[in-house]
This record gives structure tokens, sequence and C-alpha cells, in this order.
């Protein structure tokens, strides 16, 4: 057996005992993405480390490269809970890298800006990025990853449709997601 099915083996069915070859097939697309985001993590905190960050933290500071954010908006583009997103923000305010700001639309809901000093710790982070996905993008060829970039944002698109998590729920583009590019 291979580390790989070893792994799947918790997320795998067999067919014939519930489940189909397509849902077989998804269960070991689940099993590698979830390997996929444990790596993506690490390589985001050794990318963002120099500028004093982390993953989490440069998501945040990324979903901000466009404009001002609710707490809740920047949670929504991630599908995160807001208390976590909360979390993060009140850290990167405290170190300055980004503003609460009156909320025209809400009353309530402050927006959160990058400061200079924010934009600057996100460029940082993102030349370091560029330099690592064209890397890494080379080691698996660009019409390859654009491939992989449509079946994923079609399995995106159909967890929403299964789940009930119409697109009218976020305000995240449906194929890019934030911007940390």
């Amino acid at each position: 057996m291979s580390t790989l099915s070893r792994r799947q083996h918790a997320v795998n069915v067999r067919v014939g005992e519930s489940g189909t070859p397509d849902g077989e097939a998804l269960s070991e697309l689940v099993a590698l993405v979830f390997r996929l985001d444990g790596l993506l993590k690490a390589s985001g905190d050794e990318l963002a480390e120099p500028a004093g960050q982390t993953t989490a933290r440069w998501r945040v500071l990324g979903s901000l490269v466009n404009g001002p954010m609710t707490v809740s908006q920047i949670a929504a583009d991630w599908w995160l809970a807001r208390q976590s997103v909360q979390r993060v923000a009140d850290l990167l305010a405290d170190d300055g890298l980004v503003v609460y700001e009156e909320n025209p639309a809400h009353r309530r809901a402050q927006l959160v800006r990058l400061t200079p000093s924010g934009r600057s710790a996100l460029d940082r982070i993102r030349t370091a990025q560029r330099a690592w996905a064209n890397t890494v993008a080379g080691h698996v060829g660009s019409q390859d990853v654009r491939t992989a970039n449509e079946i994923l944002a079609r399995v995106i698109e159909a967890l929403r449709t299964v789940e009930g998590r119409g697109a009218g729920e976020t305000e995240v583009n449906q194929s890019r997601g934030p911007d940390l590019r």
C-alpha cells in the first residue's frame, strides 16, 4: 500500500460498499487537497516570515489589496469563521498594518483598511510568492496548472450547489478568491 493510499483511507470508500467510481475519485481529490492545504500553509508561512507575517495574516492583508472590507466579508471570502478573522485583524491593527475605519454602509461593522506599512509587508510577501510560484509552476507546467484551476473551480461550484451555499452568499470572485499575488 502506498503512502498516499494509506493516508486516503479516512476519506475513501470502496466501490460497491457505498460509493461510486465518481465518489471515490472525489474522495481521492479531497485527500490530495488536504495534503496540498498543509503544504501550501507551510510554504505560505515560509514566504510570509521574512515580512514578519504568517499565512493567516497574509490572507487578511491580501484580501484588502483592492480596498477596505469588513471582517465578515474577509471571512466569507475564505470560508472562515468571522471570529478567527477578527482575531487576526486585531493583531494586524495592533502592529499598525491595518486600521479600522467607519463604515458608511453599516454602523457597527467597521471597515478594515491596509496601512502603508501593511501594503509594504504585503508587497514583500507577494514578491517572494511570485518567485516561488514561477518555480513551482515550472515543475508542473502552466497548462496543467490552468486545468487544475478550472477543475477546482468546478468542484467549488458543485460544493456550493450541493450544500446550498450559492454565489450570492459571498462577494468572492468564484474563480480566484482574494488576490494574494
